[in-house]
């Protein structure tokens, strides 16, 4: 993946998050403002990006984006629930319609037992309520190759949720028509209860 990727996705997010008016902010700790710059490495984009937090230390997590001292005792920096209570502080901090958290081990050093170099957790939150979380293992690639490749999934991931939750429609009309054959054996019902009287 080169630059080109993560300007070409920005750009698309962009586009489409100006369609849907929607607004962004970002949480980041092993990228230190990457994403946020990709993204406002485009003219015209602060009419969805509002702002980024760089939470690169615990303390910092904790004041700035309301990341409980338990969750980092308990799982981590870097951790799913360190994540998604990222994502979920900024989305609450700055008021907008999508945030995103990213938390990993760049490397070269940082690893601890089951979380080597390269271990990335990320998180989307949507306003509507909508949580994303996934865990990338890009491996002991070299530090800015994590980063890079953070950035890429990060911008991803946005757009999957600035795309809106799925249809849910469909099962729902499915359901409603599966009642249809119930209202209609009622009747006849009736009829075979009318046609008794005569044979008796």
């Amino acid at each position: 993946m080169s630059g080109s990727d993560a300007r070409a996705l920005s750009r698309s997010l962009l586009d489409l998050c100006r369609m849907r008016k929607l607004t962004i902010a970002t949480a980041e700790s092993c990228t230190g403002g990457l994403v946020a710059g990709a993204l406002t490495d485009i003219p015209g984009s602060s009419d969805v990006i509002d702002r980024g937090f760089i939470t690169y230390s615990n303390d910092a997590k904790r004041a700035m984006l309301g990341v409980k001292a338990m969750t980092l005792a308990t799982f981590g920096a870097v951790s799913k629930e360190t994540a998604t209570a990222m994502a979920i502080g900024a989305l609450e901090k700055a008021g907008v319609d999508l945030a995103v958290s990213i938390t990993g081990i760049a490397g070269p050093g940082g690893a601890t037992p089951g979380k080597p170099v390269g271990l990335v957790h990320f998180a989307v939150a949507a306003r509507d309520g909508r949580i994303v979380h996934r865990e990338c293992r890009f491996g002991a690639i070299g530090r800015s190759a994590v980063r890079h490749r953070s950035v890429v999934e990060a911008l991803r991931m946005l757009t999957e949720l600035a795309r809106g939750p799925q249809v849910q429609a469909k099962p729902r009309r499915e359901a409603a028509s599966r009642s249809y054959p119930r209202v209609a054996r009622s009747p006849r019902r009736s009829t075979l209860k009318r046609r008794r009287p005569p044979r008796s």
